[in-house]
């Protein structure tokens, strides 16, 4: 009962997530340059931190973390890399979820599939060429010219979207880095503050959350009056306490001074759960209503799902 319940609580948070992409053909919104640097990174230290809903403290070795999501501009020179090293393919791939199974055209890499014990419900993750990017679909702020890719001048900043869990740990792994587990997402989301009430902080900046500190839905940005209610990705780090053509934001980073842990779009982790071939997202989105914003909250889908408003970021040891 439990899990038919999980199951149909996650196909509803996926169903909302998987709202039309908005149509970057429509609008061309203004490049808005936030000041932080999105190839910057910080350390988070060893150490217990209160982990989950009811303050779990869990032990995390020492890491490292991207200070804000990928960028499209960073994607689209992995991608110009990977295809100049014969990594990635540009074509038709077979995409597999479940029973499941439908031709996309985009960009493909291999895969060496998940273990399988064939357990009931158990999804077989094969090896093989897996789906990335779809390349035919709105809402990739990339473009395609048949010999290299580039990100969409006014995008450049914003956080990559429309990635699998397969192109996002592609990414990572082509520099030598890894998506991080949820742990480690969630102590540097939050890091280890215990509130004079008793609790950790359930956001990154604090105990409450205001329109201004995160990009969610109704959340009245300078894209929501551009794209209506359901809005569109904000460049990364726009929430770092600057005003924009008239919109004041607060310093919204977490304790580590990551950018974006609530809000804008949900974040692949890296971790694979034995018998489970579901992977889990966390942050919440553009497309979330603020109670999904709060740091332990996470979503999961299968490895092949993209969605407008799903990014990830990189992590090392």
């Amino acid at each position: 009962m439990k899990r038919a319940l999980f199951t149909i609580m996650t196909l509803i948070v996926l169903v909302s997530a998987c709202a039309p992409a908005p149509n970057v053909g429509a609008i061309t919104p203004p490049y808005i340059e936030t000041g932080i640097d999105p190839d910057s990174w910080v350390t988070v230290p060893t150490g217990e931190f209160p982990y989950g809903q009811h303050d779990h403290m869990t032990p995390v070795d020492e890491y490292q973390i991207m200070v804000t999501n990928v960028t499209n501009e960073q994607y689209a020179s992995f991608l110009n890399k990977a295809l100049a090293a014969g990594e990635i393919r540009i074509g038709e791939v077979e995409v597999e979820a479940g029973e499941s199974v439908h031709i996309a055209d985009g960009v493909a890499g291999y895969y060496p599939g998940d273990e399988f014990h064939g357990y009931k419900h158990e999804e077989e993750i094969k090896a093989g060429d897996k789906l990335y990017v779809p390349l035919d679909e709105d809402g990739l702020r990339l473009t395609y010219n048949g010999q290299s890719f580039a990100a969409i001048p006014a995008y450049a900043n914003h956080p990559m979207t429309m990635v699998s869990w397969f192109g996002a740990s592609a990414y990572c792994e082509f520099y030598g880095l890894r998506l991080p587990s949820e742990v480690e997402w969630e102590k540097a989301a939050r890091g280890t503050e215990i509130g004079e009430d008793g609790y950790a902080l359930p956001f990154p900046w604090g105990t409450e959350i205001e329109a201004n500190n995160a990009n969610f839905y109704s959340s009245f940005d300078l894209f929501e009056k551009m794209f209506g209610k359901l809005g569109n990705t904000t460049p990364v780090g726009f929430y770092n306490g600057k005003t924009y053509e008239g919109y004041e934001t607060q310093d919204s980073d977490s304790p580590y001074g990551l950018y974006d842990m609530a809000g804008n779009v949900w974040q692949w982790t890296g971790d694979v759960y034995e018998d489970q071939h579901y992977r889990y997202l966390r942050g919440g989105s553009f497309y979330s209503y603020e109670v999904d914003l709060r740091v332990w909250k996470n979503n999961s889908a299968s490895p092949t799902y993209y969605s407008a408003a799903a990014g990830f970021r990189c992590a090392q040891d």
